[in-house]
């Protein structure tokens, strides 16, 4: 027996999973169950399989980006996937793979690792976002929407499915021409132009990546809105002191799930300040289904330091200390997933170039990153939320009618 094998044994029962330890000896767990992988791995040394018990998601990150473990049937996302499938969330189940003190552990882990003050945060934007926008540029859609798609139809494309996105996004946030419009997180710029060119609104931008700010001012001033959309390298709690009150709009993309669990209420309080009295934001962000948690050792190392997915009852919470008003939740369950399926489909078809820019240990790092962010959403206890808040209750139609009809105008206008 491996020792490997008591929390395999545990946790593989549909679908099946061939295990070679580096002394060729091989172990069989689970019963192949259609719908379910089925996935053959080998470990070259018994420090990988070490790594494991030590820390699994960590320490199988590690064995998988050092070549300790072999994936000899199937891919990383079959493996991540079919434990993930073996404790769904939405079920009750669990991958315990730690007990209450390790849990215990991560939490504060969390919690410490999320105290982003202004330059804690330039820093973790920079690890991730400053990699150089080649890589970005290779398994992202077009217009380099780094967040969830938007699927109303299955058999959209990824491009179309994140031209809908935008659409949705616009739909709710109420636009009126001449308005200004602040876009917190503005990535490579893709959202702030739309807004512009859909309801010719003016748009400030901000982000904390260098490598974004660049490649933003390059695309509008190509798509010829230069003179309405402009971005800026700032820090959104800096920007709250400038500005107050100056934005008929906020929008926030992908970025909530960076601001750590400390500062959550300090967000909000600079949203609302930087908000008219009529203001009205709209913050899409990865939110966690059921209580607060943690973020896993892997992500907190190799992916977002700082980082923190939040419940709803969070951020709802946090919210509710600046007076800001909840006026519509809307929660995509699974339109993360495609999203991240389509990334992964893209990594996996342009490997060479990756590895190019970086290395293998990256590329396997990337993969394993995509593949677990795939479970998360599919099996796990991961989805997202679009939140629209408001300052007034007087700011909105007393109906939600207003977005559909918005969409489907503006989705006129984009295609």
């Amino acid at each position: 027996m491996s020792i490997l094998s008591p929390f395999l044994s545990r946790v593989i029962h549909k679908g099946r999973l061939t295990v070679t330890g580096p002394d060729g000896a091989v172990e069989i767990y689970g019963t192949p169950t259609p719908g379910f992988p089925e996935v053959a791995i080998r470990f070259t040394s018994r420090k990988g399989m070490r790594r494991i018990i030590l820390d699994p998601r960590l320490g199988a990150a590690e064995a998988f980006m050092d070549g300790e473990m072999l994936i000899e049937q199937g891919d990383i996302m079959e493996l991540v996937a079919l434990l993930r499938m073996n404790t769904p969330w939405d079920r009750g189940a669990k991958l315990k793979d730690k007990g209450p003190v390790g849990e215990a552990v991560d939490w504060v882990k969390t919690r410490i690792d999320s105290i982003n003050r202004r330059s804690r945060s330039r820093s973790n934007v920079a690890h991730h976002y400053d990699i150089g926008n080649e890589l970005y540029r290779i398994f992202l859609d077009a217009d380099m929407q780094y967040s969830c798609a938007y699927w109303p139809r299955d058999d959209m494309t990824l491009d179309e499915a994140q031209e809908a996105k935008k659409v949705h996004i616009a739909a709710k946030l109420a636009l009126a021409p001449g308005q200004r419009v602040l876009d917190i997180g503005c990535g490579w710029g893709g959202m702030a132009i739309t807004l512009a060119k859909l309801a010719d609104v003016e748009v400030l931008g901000i982000t904390l990546s260098h490598e974004q700010l660049a490649l933003a001012q390059e695309r509008a001033a190509a798509a010829g809105v230069a003179d309405r959309v402009r971005f800026e390298l700032i820090d959104y709690r800096d920007l709250a002191a400038r500005e107050a009150g100056r934005f008929d709009r906020i929008v926030s993309v992908g970025m909530f799930e960076h601001v750590g669990a400390r500062n959550f209420d300090i967000f909000f309080r600079a949203c609302a300040n930087l908000m008219t009295a009529d203001g009205v934001m709209l913050l899409h962000t990865i939110g966690r289904f059921g209580k607060p948690g943690s973020t896993d050792a892997f992500t907190r190392k190799y992916i977002f330091p700082g980082g923190y997915i939040p419940a709803l009852s969070e951020t709802l919470a946090a919210s509710e200390k600046s007076r800001l008003i909840v006026t519509d939740v809307e929660t995509l369950r699974l339109h993360y997933a495609k999203t991240l399926r389509h990334w992964y489909a893209n990594t996996l078809a342009h490997k060479d170039e990756i590895v190019g820019l970086k290395d293998e240990r990256f590329y396997r790092m990337w993969t394993f990153y995509l593949a677990g962010a795939t479970a998360a959403f599919e099996s796990g206890g991961m989805g997202n939320y679009q939140i629209q808040f408001a300052r007034s209750r007087h700011a909105l139609p007393l109906t939600r009618d207003y977005m559909a009809a918005a969409e489907a105008g503006y989705t006129r206008v984009a295609t």
